[in-house]
């Protein structure tokens, strides 16, 4: 049974002394850093009784992926965690207690995906399930792949060596085994299906650029958060031969038992919905989400991110830098923080350091090639 957060709550060893006391209801503190002894099933309050679900038996919780974690985030070292604002913290806990999806807007580049990685680092919840969303997407391709034609080739090649061997009752196997093909053999569950699975802690989902999607898309999707839960109807005809039929899931070399073609949540997965507010979302959708709007990012946040990809890097050694930055920026009506580290890598490199008014000098000639405006990259 969830029991509630300690007053004074441990301190990791990531985190920096703070004279400002964290509200006690605060599960994610937004440090982004992981917090030991953790285990986010003591202190999750249990879901509200409209967002509880039955699924099971319970899985084995998911693997880590410290590398892409590190890609996204930086390192997880002792150094100054990323500053977050309050109203994004305050978001997350709210999202986690509710069990509702987190949709995030803000201009692109600005960090929005990123959040995903940081709740699950921090709390320690594994490696994170990505759907990248494009106007082809529907909603089966996240839920999961099917190839009928590879299953109906490979059954047409074993009975055509039955054939070759004189044997009427099927059997291509010299020893006698009857050739089987599984229908899990040819199905495979994709990112949001796999986050649907009764696990015993969320796993993080992150849906990105939602607004890319079809008009139809939200609606589709919003029955399945609403039931927690799916039908797969290649599984479900084969109920009465193969009540359970195991398929491999979007984790590496994990599969999952699916029993009578149903799977349902057992907790409901946190789910980050990013969009760059490309096109409005149906009032019902919204309604069922909590959303998050960040803003541009200030000189303080800018010199956190550079410091947690740059760990032998100062917050005031490229602060001309991240200056020089904040005002093209604001010039072009956005750039993304990616285009800031790239700039930051190749001063690191040995690239003179001069955003003085030169044009003449190497970095501002290269610096018009990386800080182009996003819809200049193809990036809108």
């Amino acid at each position: 049974m969830a029991t509630s957060p300690p007053s004074s709550p441990e301190r990791s060893e990531h985190e920096p002394e703070t004279d400002a006391p964290r509200p006690a209801w605060w599960i994610y503190r937004g440090t982004g850093q992981p917090r030991p002894y953790f285990d986010l099933a003591d202190v999750l309050p249990p879901a509200p009784p409209w967002r509880r679900f039955d699924g099971g038996p319970p899985l084995a919780p998911p693997p880590d992926d410290e590398a892409e974690m590190t890609r996204v985030l930086g390192p997880a070292t002792r150094a100054q965690p990323v500053y977050r604002p309050q109203e994004e913290i305050e978001a997350v806990n709210a999202a986690l207690r509710l069990r509702r999806p987190l949709l995030v807007t803000g201009p692109p580049g600005i960090g929005k995906s990123s959040l995903a990685y940081r709740v699950a680092r921090e709390l320690k919840l594994g490696r994170v399930l990505r759907w990248p969303i494009n106007s082809r997407t529907d909603l089966r391709s996240g839920l999961y792949e099917y190839d009928p034609i590879a299953r109906i080739n490979d059954i047409s090649m074993a009975a055509a060596g039955a054939r070759a061997l004189g044997r009427e009752d099927g059997r291509a196997d010299p020893a006698g085994r009857r050739a089987t093909h599984s229908v899990g053999d040819y199905l495979r569950l994709a990112a949001l299906g796999t986050a649907l699975l009764p696990y015993t802690r969320p796993r993080v989902l992150l849906i990105d650029e939602f607004d890319k999607g079809d008009l139809d898309l939200a609606n589709d999707l919003l029955d399945v958060l609403e039931a927690g839960g799916y039908q797969i109807p290649e599984l479900s005809r084969l109920r009465s031969t193969a009540p359970e039929i195991t398929v491999p899931i979007d984790d590496p070399d994990r599969t999952a038992r699916i029993r009578h073609g149903m799977v349902r949540c057992a907790a409901f997965p946190f789910i980050v919905i990013t969009s760059n507010g490309e096109r409005p979302f149906p009032p019902a959708f919204r309604r069922r989400c909590l959303e998050l709007h960040l803003a541009e990012p200030t000189a303080e946040q800018l010199a956190d991110i550079v410091v947690a990809h740059f760990t032998d890097r100062t917050r005031g050694q490229d602060r001309e830098l991240i200056e020089s930055f904040l005002r093209r920026y604001q010039s072009l009506d956005g750039l993304s923080v990616d285009q800031l580290l790239n700039s930051v890598y190749l001063a690191s490199t040995g690239v003179p350091v001069d955003t003085g008014s030169s044009e003449d000098n190497s970095l501002n000639r290269v610096l018009k090639l990386v800080w182009q405006r996003l819809t200049e990259a193809g990036r809108e």
